[in-house]
Parts: C-alpha cells; sequence; structure tokens
C-alpha cells in the first residue's frame, strides 16, 4: 500500500500558510498605514499590498507591493526592503506566530497586467471583434 505524501507538492498553500500570509498582509497595511516610513522614496507614496505568501514553514513571507499613485511598484519594495527589520518588529508585536517570519518583498505588477488588457480590450479592433461575436 502506497503511503500519501505529506507534502503539498503542486497542490497550492496549504489553509495554515493562507490564514498566517493573510494575518501578515493585514498587520502589514496596519503598519503603513501608522507608521511614519522614515525611507526617501516612500514619502508620500500611497502603499498598496495586494498579496503575502507564506512558506510551508511560515519562517519567509514575500508581500507583493505597489503604490496608488505614479510610483514604480520596483522602488516601493527596494524601499520597504530598506525596513525590513522595522516591519519586523512591529510585526512581532502585532501577529502572534511562533516564529515573526522574515520578509521579502516584490513589486506587484498585477494592476499594471490589468491596467494593459483592459488597454488591449478597448482598442478599436478588439472592440469590433467582441461587437461581432456578440452579433452572431
Amino acid at each position: 500500500m502506497k503511503r500519501k505524501s505529506r507534502g503539498h507538492e503542486g497542490q497550492g498553500p496549504s489553509q495554515r500558510q493562507l490564514r498566517a500570509a493573510e494575518l501578515v498582509r493585514h498587520a502589514l497595511v496596519e503598519i503603513v498605514a501608522r507608521e511614519d516610513l522614515r525611507d526617501p522614496e516612500l514619502l508620500g507614496a500611497s502603499i498598496t499590498i495586494g498579496e503575502v505568501r507564506a512558506s510551508p514553514d511560515l519562517k519567509h513571507m514575500t508581500a507583493f507591493v505597489s503604490a496608488l499613485g505614479p510610483n514604480d511598484p520596483q522602488t516601493i519594495a527596494n524601499g520597504m526592503t530598506r525596513l525590513t527589520s522595522f516591519f519586523r518588529g512591529r510585526l512581532a508585536r502585532a501577529v502572534d506566530l511562533r516564529f515573526t517570519p522574515e520578509l521579502h518583498f516584490q513589486p506587484d505588477v498585477s494592476y499594471e497586467e490589468a491596467r494593459h488588457i483592459d488597454q488591449l480590450l478597448a482598442a478599436p479592433e478588439v472592440a469590433r471583434d467582441l461587437k461581432r461575436e456578440d452579433e452572431e
């Protein structure tokens, strides 16, 4: 009889990972909203944290960050990376986890991709083709 693997290979994140990541995301949103971030690239930026992904052991978490407005998501990610120890310290007090995770910040380009798709769909030739399909 074959034993089932306890790993989650190819299955996506576990419920535990999803819950912990969402808990950390909410805490990071609160920290960003309430604290004065003293990094020149973050001054005046409205930062959004679209998603946090947790490693299986919950010791590493990657936050996908961007800004509402003209700021570059990579610039925001770089600024937040410089403040990692600050965020970990605040996170340790805000979230009840066995370990405070190591934080990694990546630019969230999903908003840019969605905007690009909207622009493509709004193009006259695409709109014409979509209208033709609706009539058929």
